[in-house]
C-alpha cells in the first residue's frame, strides 16, 4: 500500500484530535479578527471564542452558506491582505453571483500536497503519465490536480476538456496511464473511441480519477469496463480548497477525509442536527489550514454519510460514501424525495439500457410530473412496439419499487440525449418556465 504522508494519514484518533481542536482554535482567532463577517456573526451569536476548547464545541460556531460567500464579493471573506494571495478562483457565477476564492503560497503548497494525498491513494505515481481534461481557468478542478500530479513527480499533460478525438489521440500518442476528468465525460470518451474503432485494450490507461458531479457505482463499473481501469472517485468544492478533501483509496470503498486539515460533520438538512453515523445527511466543512480564505461550517448542499468500518489500507481517517446528490438537486415528486443518482443506478442494472438519461421534471394540474428519457441500444428501439412497451414497463415497475413513487419512461435512440465534456446535466426542471 502505498502513501504520499504515512506519518499523517495513519495517526492514531488522540493525535489527530488535539491536532485538529489546535488548528481549530487558531482558524476561529484568525477569522474573528481580521475577517468582518465572521467577526459579526461570532457577535451576534455571542460565542466566546476563548471558551472553544473542544471539537464539540464546533457546533456552537454560525454556519457559512453559498449566499453568504455571495454577499461578500469579491474579497469580504479573504483573512490576509490581496497582497498575499498568490492566486484567486472563481466559481462561474452561473445561478447567481460568483463566489471568489484566494490561496496564500502556503495555501497553494498545502492544496498541492493533499492533491498528491489522493493521487498515490488512487495508486497513481512518479512514474505515470496524467491527462488532465478538467477545464483550467477559474475552475479549480484543472489546477488543483495539475499541481498535485507535479507534486508526486508524474509526467502532466495538461490538455483541459473539449475536443474529444484529439483527447483520445494523445491518450494514443503520449501514453497516458491516468486520466483525470469527470465520470461523464469519461463515458463520452468511451462512445468516441467505439466511433473510432479504438479498443481500450489497447491503450496505457491504468487509473481513472473522476469527480466534479456525484455518480453511481453502476457508473463506476460501466467505466471501470470500458475503458480497462481502475476508477476512484474524488471530493472536493471550490468554497472549501478544491480538489483533495477527500479521495479514495485502490480499495474503492468510500473516500478519505483529509482530517488534519478539514473537519466535517453530517448533518440533517432540515434540522441541522447530527445525524446517525451512517445515515446520510448534509456535509458541513471548516478548514483548519486556510490562510487566505478560512471557512467555519460551511454548509456544502452535498449528501453524503460516514463509513465507520476500518479501511483495509490502514488509513486512519474518516471516510464518506462517494457524494449520493445535493439538497439542491433533490427532486420532490408527489411527497417523496428522489435524487438522479437513484434512477441511474437502476437503469444501469437493467440491460439493454444505455448509460445516459435525462429526467424531464413538469408541473400538471398543481402536481409534479417525472418523465425519464432513457437510451437504450439500437435493436431493442428498432424492435417490435411490444418489446418496447415491455422495456418500459420494467423500466417503469423498478423505478417505482425503488423510489416509491411512479414516473413516466421514454424509449430513445442511442446518441440522441446530449454528452457532457465537463458535469453531466441530466435534469430539465419546466417548472420555472
Amino acid at each position: 500500500m502505498k502513501y504520499w504522508d504515512e506519518k499523517r494519514e495513519c495517526m492514531s484518533k488522540e493525535d489527530l484530535e488535539q491536532l485538529q481542536i489546535e488548528r481549530l482554535q487558531a482558524t476561529i482567532n484568525r477569522v474573528g479578527l481580521h475577517v468582518p463577517f465572521y467577526r459579526n456573526n461570532f457577535s451576534e451569536q455571542k460565542v466566546d471564542l476563548e471558551s472553544i476548547t473542544s471539537l464539540d464545541d464546533l457546533r456552537r460556531l454560525p454556519f457559512t452558506t453559498k449566499q453568504d460567500l455571495r454577499e461578500n464579493y469579491p474579497y469580504g471573506l479573504f483573512a490576509v491582505p490581496l497582497r498575499e494571495v498568490v492566486r484567486i478562483h472563481s466559481s462561474s457565477g452561473t445561478t447567481g453571483m460568483a463566489t471568489v476564492v484566494g490561496y496564500t503560497k502556503d495555501d497553494i503548497n498545502n492544496w498541492s500536497n493533499l492533491v498528491a494525498r489522493i493521487l498515490t491513494a488512487a495508486g497513481v505515481g512518479a512514474e505515470d503519465v496524467i491527462q488532465i481534461a478538467f477545464g483550467y481557468g477559474l475552475f479549480t478542478g484543472g489546477f488543483g490536480l495539475h499541481y498535485g500530479s507535479e507534486m508526486i513527480g508524474a509526467s502532466v499533460i495538461p490538455i483541459s476538456s473539449g475536443n474529444t478525438r484529439r483527447q483520445i489521440q494523445i491518450m494514443q500518442d503520449f501514453k497516458t496511464t491516468a486520466l483525470v476528468c469527470t465520470p461523464s465525460y469519461a463515458l463520452k470518451m468511451a462512445d468516441i473511441m467505439m466511433d473510432m474503432g479504438i479498443n481500450s485494450n489497447g491503450l496505457s490507461l491504468k487509473f481513472g480519477l473522476f469527480g466534479a458531479e456525484p455518480w453511481s457505482e453502476k457508473m463506476r463499473q460501466e467505466i471501470n469496463e470500458r475503458l480497462n481501469i481502475i476508477a476512484t472517485d474524488n471530493y472536493g468544492l471550490s468554497e472549501v480548497m478544491g480538489p483533495g478533501v477527500a479521495g479514495e483509496c485502490t480499495e474503492c470503498n468510500g473516500l478519505h477525509v483529509s482530517e488534519d486539515h478539514f473537519l466535517i460533520e453530517i448533518l440533517d438538512p432540515a434540522t441541522l442536527e447530527p445525524v446517525e453515523p451512517g445515515e446520510i445527511g448534509e456535509l458541513v466543512i471548516t478548514t483548519l489550514t486556510k490562510e487566505a480564505f478560512p471557512v467555519i461550517r460551511y454548509r456544502t448542499r452535498d449528501l453524503t454519510r460516514l463509513l465507520v468500518e476500518p479501511c483495509p489500507c490502514g488509513r486512519t481517517f474518516k471516510r464518506i460514501q462517494r457524494i449520493t446528490g445535493r439538497t439542491d438537486d433533490m427532486l420532490i415528486i408527489k411527497g417523496v424525495n428522489v435524487f438522479p443518482t437513484q434512477i441511474e443506478s437502476i437503469l444501469f442494472d437493467i440491460e439493454g439500457t444505455q448509460p445516459h438519461y435525462n429526467l424531464i421534471v413538469e408541473r400538471e394540474h398543481n402536481e409534479d410530473k417525472v418523465t425519464v428519457l432513457v437510451e437504450v441500444v439500437e435493436s431493442i428501439f428498432f424492435d417490435a412496439m411490444k418489446k418496447q412497451r415491455t422495456m418500459v414497463d420494467l423500466i417503469k415497475k423498478r423505478l417505482a419499487a425503488e423510489l416509491g413513487v411512479g414516473v413516466n419512461v421514454k424509449l430513445v435512440e442511442e446518441r440522441r440525449l446530449e454528452r457532457f465534456n465537463g458535469k453531466g446535466n441530466r435534469v430539465i426542471d419546466k417548472r420555472e418556465l
